[in-house]
């Protein structure tokens, strides 16, 4: 259901904004697999709210709870759950969305699909949900770094502030040397002064998220309808604030012609590499041993603190101001989210690789 992703090693994360927890289950995680409790908190930690002046201010530790699916480290094989209970709930910041619609958020769209709504924090259209994402996400980390690949997202646009950011050198600590997690330090700058001027405004902005993944083997992919870059489109597409998916050139391509963004062959002692990598690294929905390179574009966030035109649940026209914690701008804390959703369309595609043919 809408609830799960992958095939063949899955998830089904679980839990509203302002219930007693989230999580995650994750099932098909190879026997033998290190677990680290250490390793998954940390990359909650780059997720959870109130990390910094930019970011939402809801107090959450986020702190992950085991509950199956491990012994003395390692995994068992069986299913592992994994849960983080919310402590810092201001359910009552919501009273007033309960009769009316919120602007640009599934407030309305959850009540003619489901005709009832967790009406605190959007329940599971609320950016929480995530952190079981990111969760599974560190798991699957594990799995693929002892095969070699790496996966890092970076900030590279906030509103019309844009970076040049080559993905084939960044580092992780580049990334994470400032809040804006835009691993170009003068740009950061003036991305950090930017959102904290919105956010003094009310307002919100939106951006462009940056992410490569290193060292992954050509072949991993299915042809026509599982396409890898089909299913990556898919998994970042259903992140919250998503709008928008590029792979490699994307519509810059469109500016050209084949000649010059033609990716060509060349073999260096018996290596087969392409001299350019505009396909960003996947070519026929399979990988061709390049870095697999994307953009994904996030939109403003949904809830401003001024007052906007809606309507109530009656069908009668109104205003509504917003309240609460809110980010405004969910580039930096969305950079955990994109890397986890590549981890875990990467170690399904693994997985399904070593089904098909007996090796990775």
């Amino acid at each position: 259901m809408g609830s799960s992703f992958g095939r063949a090693f899955t998830i089904s994360t679980f839990g509203e904004s302002h219930g007693v927890g989230v999580g995650v289950v994750v099932d098909g995680c190879p026997p033998g697999t290190v677990i680290s409790l250490e390793a998954i908190q940390r990359d909650l930690d780059r997720r959870r709210p109130g990390q910094s002046s930019i970011v939402t201010q809801r107090k959450e530790a986020d702190q992950v709870e085991i509950l199956s699916g491990v012994e003395d480290g390692l995994a068992l094989g069986t299913p592992i759950a994994l849960l983080v209970r919310n402590a810092d709930q201001r359910s009552h910041d919501y009273s007033e969305m309960r009769e009316k619609y919120r602007p640009s958020h599934a407030d309305y769209a959850y009540d003619q699909k489901y005709g009832i709504r967790a009406v605190a924090g959007g329940g599971r259209a609320s950016a929480r949900e995530t952190i079981g994402r990111v969760a599974a996400g560190a798991i699957a980390r594990e799995v693929l770094r002892s095969l070699g690949v790496e996966v890092l997202a970076y900030v590279e646009k906030v509103h019309r502030i844009s970076a040049e950011i080559d993905p084939t050198t960044v580092t992780f600590d580049e990334v994470e040397a400032n809040i804006a997690r835009c691993p170009a330090p003068g740009i950061a700058e003036q991305m950090i002064a930017h959102i904290e001027e919105i956010r003094k405004q009310g307002n919100s902005v939106g951006g462009v998220v940056g992410c490569v993944a290193r060292g992954v083997p050509a072949g991993w992919g299915e042809p026509v309808f599982d396409k890898i870059e089909a299913d990556l489109a898919k998994g970042m597409l259903s992140l919250p604030a998503c709008k928008g998916f590029e792979l490699g050139g994307g519509f810059g391509m469109t500016d050209f012609t084949g000649l010059e963004v033609n990716d060509e062959f060349e073999s260096t002692e018996g290596k087969v590499q392409t001299t350019t990598n505009n396909s960003g690294g996947i070519q026929g929905g399979i990988t061709n041993g390049m870095p697999i390179t994307f953009r994904v574009a996030f939109k403003p966030t949904a809830t401003v603190m001024r007052e906007q035109k809606t309507v109530t649940a009656s069908g009668e026209n109104t205003t509504l101001q917003g309240k609460g914690r809110h980010d405004p701008c969910v580039l930096p804390r969305a950079v955990p989210l994109v890397e986890a959703m590549t981890l875990l369309v990467l170690v399904d595609h693994a997985m399904r690789q070593r089904g098909q043919t007996g090796h990775f």
